[in-house]
């Protein structure tokens, strides 16, 4: 808890992934993916309850062994490949009542710190927010990005500034998918997490790593293995 404020954390790990099969429970270094995300937020001084919402057995049994609850089994129809990020939030909020704020901890984010977790927290509570998504610097900046026209030719995609130094770019940022953070009533009113009222809390590029693919696994092991030696 924190400033009288109870907080509910969920970690989404649905069974059927199509890019790398069973992507959440699969050894990233020395331990399933899922398990660098339960134990970050096992860390928070502010998180009152953890739950993984899951609708495969296997994950469920993986997460139970490194500490989080399981307090159902979401509903296929939860658990779909087009099935919007915020459905299974809203289930959970409904089947486990009495929180004030949630927090949404993707499983693919293995580096996201729980200094992050805690600050993100603290920031959107001391300010009432509503609702905050981190994010972190684009990796490449829409400035210098193109459409191609009918006659094959490249048109700036902001065609009303054209930048020829990187320090004279606006900075950008991107949806990381790290932290998701909402007060329960206004997600239960809202049913999104993006929107004009939406907060950005912004992460490091290397705590922002999202795995989507096996080069990411690689990736996401040698900054772990990077961070073991400096420690």
């Amino acid at each position: 808890m924190y400033n009288n404020t109870k907080i509910l954390a969920i970690i989404p790990a649905r069974g059927g992934s199509k890019g790398i099969k069973k992507k959440n429970i699969k050894l990233l270094y020395d331990k399933p993916l899922i398990a660098w995300t339960i134990e970050e937020a096992q860390k928070s001084n502010y998180i009152d309850h953890l739950i993984v919402s899951t609708d495969d057995y296997e994950i469920a049994e993986v997460a139970e062994k490194y500490g989080a609850k399981i307090p159902f089994i979401r509903p296929m129809a939860l658990a779909a490949d087009d099935t919007p990020g915020v459905l299974p939030v809203l289930h959970a909020i409904k089947e486990i009542p009495g929180y004030d704020y949630v927090i949404l901890l993707q499983p693919t984010s293995p580096l996201r710190r729980v200094q992050d977790i805690d600050q993100a927290l603290k920031q959107a509570i001391d300010n009432k927010n509503k609702i905050m998504v981190s994010v972190s610097l684009a990796s490449k900046s829409p400035y210098w990005m193109y459409k191609i026209n009918e006659e094959k030719q490249l048109v700036p995609l902001f065609s009303e500034t054209h930048y020829l130094r990187r320090q004279d770019i606006p900075p950008t940022y991107e949806t990381n998918g790290a932290i998701y953070i909402s007060s329960i009533e206004w997600l239960n009113d809202n049913k999104t997490f993006i929107g004009p009222e939406t907060i950005g809390y912004v992460m490091t590029q290397e705590d922002s790593h999202d795995i989507d693919s096996n080069i990411d696994f690689y990736i996401c092991e040698k900054i772990m293995k990077s961070r073991e030696r400096s420690e």
